[in-house]
């Protein structure tokens, strides 16, 4: 089916949620006059409830005929309903089937995983862009490889080696999908020594694990001195609770690319924890709260008291503490030349909720709308840096967000 035949440039699946809201209020304040979007949900009565003059399109997550029948309908179908595990194969199935483009939020290495092995080579022949990760998982991750390693090719200044993302500045509440993502993945993997596995693995996300070059370890939960990634960075780094899939994902993302990051790219993600004499101290213990938790969710006892203090599915902070929330990540790397180079992508609002909404949105409106300037891809079960690339950074940036990238 072509573009010209489908009814919608963009369907928000899930609008009724806390997140779906979101997006869809952005798209309704930030969207072009003419583009035509719809609200999709399982309840119309819900979905009349955000008071959007747009179309209503019913569709359970568990009715094949009603998730293919609106997948036809769409040029993008954008879909908050998570956990993806659980709920959002048959849409993603659908949308790769019916050569419709699809972007989600999810932070699920064993359903993106299971994605790729379903759908890739049917998207790559219908040419439909299956896009996983357009939020605070895995954008800024991504696009901040993505514009680092364009800037180190305007040089001239050979490959990326040593890569090291740190969130230098972090203010923003947790999401209740990402914990409930959670619970659902450590329930999958305690039951299965083959999906721990392939959870562990640092190219669990790539084409071909086979052709990915030999480059040791690249653990996930590490602690740093500031110094050790870069001369400029002062302080103290601990993990960072996103790191064990955004990694995945830029490293999918260079595979995808034929390893043009370079072929000894190795790369990482922590977080700042200060300068402050206790800094050391607070890293370990963050490295220890986030083993812990992952452990706690394994064990009835604790994963009860976990269940009644972690926030709920479909829930969210207030709208104050949305609007006050921001992030700031920097990237750094070596290249094979020797030069230093170091990108950031910066946004105000809440990292997983008010910036999330932007990211997403904005994903969907550059695949509906500006397939002039994507890339060279074709179809496939692709990422955000190599399905949107460059139309998504412009886009963010003037939606209001700082990304850049320098020679250090």
């Amino acid at each position: 089916m072509s573009d010209r035949q489908r009814e919608f440039d963009v369907i928000v699946y899930g609008a009724s949620g806390f997140v779906g809201a979101l997006v869809a209020r952005h798209l309704a304040a930030h969207a072009p006059a003419g583009t035509r979007i719809a609200l999709a949900g399982r309840s119309a009565a819900k979905l009349e409830r955000l008071r959007l003059d747009w179309p209503i399109v019913v569709a359970d997550a568990s009715d094949d005929a009603a998730l293919t029948t609106m997948a036809c309908r769409a040029r993008v179908v954008v879909t908050t309903v998570g956990p993806y595990a659980k709920y959002g194969r048959p849409l993603a199935r659908a949308c790769a089937e019916n050569g419709t483009d699809y972007v989600d939020l999810t932070g699920e290495v064993l359903f993106a995983r299971d994605s790729i092995d379903e759908n890739h080579e049917t998207a790559r022949r219908t040419g439909a862009r299956i896009v996983h990760s357009c939020g605070f998982d895995s954008i800024p991750s991504d696009i901040g490889v993505h514009v680092l390693h364009a800037q180190v090719q305007a040089d001239d200044a050979g490959e990326l080696t040593d890569t090291t993302l740190v969130v230098t500045s972090m203010r923003g509440g947790v999401s209740g999908g990402t914990i409930d993502s959670m619970r659902h993945q450590v329930d999958v993997m305690k039951k299965d020594r083959r999906l721990r596995a392939i959870g562990a693995s640092p190219y669990s996300l790539s084409p071909d694990r086979k052709t990915e070059p030999d480059l040791g370890r690249q653990p996930d939960m590490i602690t740093l001195a500031g110094s050790d990634v870069d001369p400029s960075l002062r302080g103290h780094l601990a993990p960072f609770v996103m790191a064990s899939y955004n990694t995945r994902v830029v490293r999918r993302s260079n595979a995808l690319r034929d390893w043009a990051y370079g072929r000894s790219f190795r790369y990482r993600e922590v977080m700042s924890v200060g300068t402050s004499p206790a800094a050391p101290v607070l890293a370990l213990a963050t490295k220890a709260v986030l083993n812990g938790l992952v452990i706690g969710f394994a064990v009835p006892p604790v994963r009860f008291v976990l269940d009644r203090i972690l926030p709920a599915p479909g829930t969210g902070p207030s709208e104050s503490t949305q609007r006050n929330g921001h992030f700031t990540v920097d990237v750094f790397t070596r290249t094979t030349s020797g030069a230093r180079y170091r990108s950031r992508v910066k946004a105000e609002g809440d990292p997983g909720y008010a910036a999330t909404a932007v990211m997403l949105g904005e994903s969907a409106l550059a695949l509906a709308l500006d397939r002039d300037r994507l890339p060279d891809s074709g179809g496939g079960v692709l990422t955000p840096a190599t399905a949107i690339g460059d139309a998504l950074v412009d886009r963010l940036r003037t939606a209001g967000f700082e990304i850049t990238a320098q020679r250090l």
